[in-house]
């Protein structure tokens, strides 16, 4: 079935612009907690209406969720929120293209996560492909006021957030596909729709709880924001939405493969909203990331 393809498009494209949004309120408004907080809080309410509208018309209800469901639900939403936060975190020190692009080593992640969590295979062409992914890496680690020796700047807390950020993404879409497929009695879209009302409730529920325990004064912050975190909501829905739906029908690593489209779309955010400038050095290592996933997408 090819409808994941252009699903998986969509989703690459409303994240683009949902971390763009998220980028202007951290640097303006919110702290990371706070825009991570956002993207959940405004999100949940419609994700909810969208799901109880749908139960109406067509006459079904909630199914009963497993264990296994809740257990995957929980790792994968919790992996999201840390991933979140160390994305936004890490706008605040490189530039949005390669901020992005350091999240994108997900793809690379994802195989080897599926590998470990459901068993999926890697070709020796998949491990080319995460051979040229790790240059990538080393190439963008070293920023142009950086000296000495590349290894050292592989712990700096640019290239530590941005690859830590592509571990916890990648836990979180193999588990959100694991969830889904304990629903597989269940029209793909359907499942999708619960599965992410779900997530996206024990995530505005655990955010909410760590704000007011560490950060009390943020929510009212996030709810002044409300003008544009709203649409941090509304493009979290619907990419979020898309993404799920992507992983009831396909292998969480090809679908990760294919959003590297996002890639090109952050570079177009990066130069024409943000006036950011992008270096030689960042244009190989991002040339290198998308030969990477070509390989990796060919090989799977």
């Amino acid at each position: 079935m090819t409808l994941w393809i252009p699903i998986a498009i969509a989703a690459a494209s409303f994240q683009t612009v949902r971390f763009m949004l998220q980028k202007v309120l951290s640097s303006v408004t919110l702290s990371t907690a706070g825009a991570t907080f956002s993207r959940f809080v405004y999100s949940a309410p419609l994700i909810w209406a969208g799901l109880l509208g749908y139960l109406a018309v067509s006459g079904q209800n909630i199914p009963a969720l497993s264990a296994t469901f809740w257990m995957f639900a929980t790792i994968g939403g919790t992996a999201q929120i840390l991933a979140t936060v160390c994305v936004v975190a890490l706008f605040r020190q490189r530039n949005f293209a390669v901020g992005i692009t350091f999240k994108k080593t997900e793809v690379i992640q994802t195989a080897l996560v599926g590998l470990v969590v459901l068993g999926d295979q890697i070709t020796p062409l998949g491990w080319v492909a995460i051979v040229i992914g790790l240059c990538a890496v080393l190439v963008l680690s070293k920023t142009p006021q950086s000296k000495g020796p590349w290894w050292r700047h592989l712990s700096s807390p640019a290239s530590l957030l941005g690859l830590g950020s592509g571990v916890l993404f990648a836990f979180s879409a193999v588990s959100y596909r694991a969830a889904s497929l304990e629903l597989d009695a269940l029209a793909p879209a359907f499942r999708a729709g619960v599965t992410l009302a779900i997530v996206v409730s024990l995530q505005t529920l655990f955010m909410l709880v760590w704000l007011k325990w560490r950060e009390p004064g943020e929510i009212a912050r996030v709810w002044a924001a409300r003008r544009v975190a709203i649409w941090v909501g509304l493009t979290s829905m619907a990419g979020s939405f898309c993404w799920f739906w992507a992983f009831t029908l396909q292998n969480a690593a090809y679908v990760k493969a294919l959003g590297q489209i996002e890639l090109l779309l952050s570079l177009l955010a990066s130069v024409l909203f943000f006036k950011e400038q992008i270096t030689r050095r960042e244009i190989v290592g991002m040339g290198l990331l998308i030969l990477s996933i070509l390989a990796l997408l060919l090989a799977i």
